[in-house]
């Protein structure tokens, strides 16, 4: 496994390591004592599964307050995505940038996403998959979003939405009042 910083502190973009031979291939994706070296010591108490049908499916941007912050590990395991991720912590040097990075079957890569930032993803190809890890259980009254078109942030999403929920549509826009979360 190989950690990429990324221009949000504490976010990484991780390129997986794979043995190939005539069987097909073998990647770890995880391993606690190289995730140390990041500073990851939570565990990991929640893993799910999204299966997008569409291409062009926006999903996001999602996150938890405190007490209920988690930490992110995500990965497309059919398809393609662009997956994005938004720094809301409070004080950050980062706070409301974002980084956007694709993420396929493909290319092994897996994005590593702190608490406190939100997280969303559109569909590139039908039939998308993703595998999410969560240092934290979901907690429907911690749940906080931000609307995906919001003008404070103008993310570049790479197609024109196909499908959305009605929540991620209803977000509020982030206010000039909005100054972060604390992690």
């Amino acid at each position: 496994m190989k950690f990429i910083e990324t221009h949000l502190k504490d976010a990484f973009l991780i390129e997986l390591a794979p043995f190939q031979d005539e069987r097909g291939l073998f990647a770890r994706t995880f391993d606690k004592k190289l995730f140390e070296s990041i500073n990851h010591h939570k565990e990991f108490v929640q893993f799910n599964h999204s299966v997008n049908h569409f291409k062009g499916t926006l999903r996001g941007l999602h996150y938890q307050v405190a007490p209920s912050s988690e930490i992110k590990l995500v990965r497309c395991i059919r398809g393609r995505v662009y997956d994005v991720i938004v720094d809301v912590r409070e004080g950050s040097p980062t706070f409301l940038e974002y980084l956007g990075v694709e993420l396929s079957e493909n290319n092994l890569r897996m994005l590593y996403i702190p608490e406190g930032f939100a997280h969303g993803f559109q569909t590139l190809e039908d039939n998308s998959q993703m595998i999410y890890h969560h240092s934290n259980y979901y907690n429907p009254s911690s749940e906080r979003g931000i609307r995906y078109n919001d003008p404070r942030l103008n993310i570049p999403w790479p197609l024109a939405p196909t499908v959305l929920s009605d929540k991620d549509q209803k977000y509020e826009l982030l206010t000039p009042a909005f100054t972060g979360i604390v992690v």
